[in-house]
């Protein structure tokens, strides 16, 4: 038995946001099997459309990564009579997730106001960098966000410059609390038949993710700083040097430390009084760590890696992201999928919506649409009856 459309088909989606958060959320959706109909500016499209290299055959593969599933529509909301099949879109929606600048959708006549007198049971969801109050005029970048919020302050070596994190990290996290909400909105409206307005913003889903580092502060007045690839409360729990390179090392109790030790052939060390317990590691780690590398520096660290897996120690070396998709493959995960255009073809592969359904979601994607592509169909689909 398989579930073909997905657990969200019937649900319709107003997509009028752009770049990352929004499509992200509005992708899984999608991917979920809900309808979802992305309103674009015409002739430009989603800003990120034009963000490359690298570039597919149709758009830059940033627009393609959060995309899919989607029919696109071309709407220019300075026109009276464009803002009206957008009222109609509203009117008809399920969900409708906007990102503009807070207040854009209200000076627009597409507010939350005016779309739940037209759809009571609209789940409307705005979302912004620094939220609708004093924050509604600062731009919300991820970049910015992440810079403003503190992630790039324990982001990278202690004595080196604070860094990003390798992907728009505070943009993907909104996207799942967003989703999160969605969801939490249309099982309340299943018994109350009532929408919401659920508003988020990049900073408040920074804070929220900064779980220990930000509890620290709050439960200790620990301000963290940056410690490269070590932990600021488990040792060892860092990247080490191999002969051919790094390998990443997880003890995460005393029982994997010893097994680490007998396996680099110094048994010793579980019983050193310096190390014997993981707030004594994490205190003598300068110590702690060139006794280890000394080790680990006699083989490579794929061999490392072989060796210390086999007896129950969390370690793999450090490898690409292309790495990642073939370890991925090679243990059974599926990491990725095929997207289909509208005549059945097969024309890109993509990372897979990480959730494993039982019985299994078998619905065909369909490639992420050209600007415009569903915009006769969609503009005859408003102008008709509501079915």
């Amino acid at each position: 038995m398989s579930i073909t459309e997905g657990p969200l088909a019937g649900i319709l989606v107003a997509d009028f946001s752009r770049v990352l958060a929004g499509p992200l959320a509005t992708m899984t959706l999608a991917d979920l099997g809900a309808r979802v109909i992305k309103v674009e500016r015409p002739d430009v499209g989603d800003d990120t459309r034009s963000w490359g290299p690298p570039f597919s055959a149709t758009a830059s593969t940033y627009f393609d990564s959060v995309n899919r599933n989607k029919e696109s529509v071309c709407l220019d909301l300075t026109e009276p009579g464009e803002v009206t099949l957008a009222r109609e879109l509203i009117a008809r929606a399920d969900v409708v997730v906007e990102n503009f600048k807070p207040g854009g959708m209200e000076k627009l006549g597409l507010g939350y106001e005016w779309a739940r007198t037209a759809n009571p049971g609209v789940v409307f969801v705005s979302i912004s960098g620094f939220g609708s109050a004093d924050g509604r005029d600062l731009l919300g970048y991820d970049f910015v966000v992440q810079a403003l919020g503190g992630l790039m302050s324990i982001t990278g070596e202690a004595d080196g410059p604070a860094l990003k994190a390798g992907v728009a990290l505070v943009d993907v996290l909104t996207a799942k609390d967003a989703v999160a909400g969605i969801l939490a909105a249309l099982l309340h409206r299943q018994s109350t038949g009532i929408g919401a307005r659920l508003e988020l913003n990049l900073l408040s889903s920074l804070q929220g993710s900064l779980v220990n580092q930000a509890q620290a502060y709050l439960g200790a007045g620990v301000i963290p700083g940056r410690l490269g690839n070590t932990h600021p409360s488990i040792s060892p729990y860092e990247t080490l040097e191999c002969a051919d390179g790094p390998i990443a090392i997880a003890c995460g109790n005393d029982g994997q430390f010893r097994r680490l030790a007998a396996v680099l052939g110094a048994p010793q060390l579980a019983n050193d009084s310096r190390f014997v317990g993981n707030s004594l590691r994490v205190a003598n780690r300068a110590t702690l760590v060139p006794l280890l590398e000394e080790r680990l520096r006699q083989h490579g660290a794929a061999e490392w890696q072989r060796r210390l897996t086999e007896e129950g120690v969390p370690a793999g070396r450090v490898g690409t992201i292309a790495d990642g998709l073939e370890l991925a493959k090679s243990l059974g995960l599926e990491p990725t999928i095929e997207v289909f255009d509208a005549s059945g073809v097969a024309v890109a592969t993509q990372v897979r919506h990480p959730i494993t359904w039982r019985p299994p979601l078998t619905r065909r994607n369909s490639a992420p649409p050209v600007l415009g592509e569903q915009d006769a169909a969609v503009r005859k689909w408003l102008a008709g009856p509501v079915t």
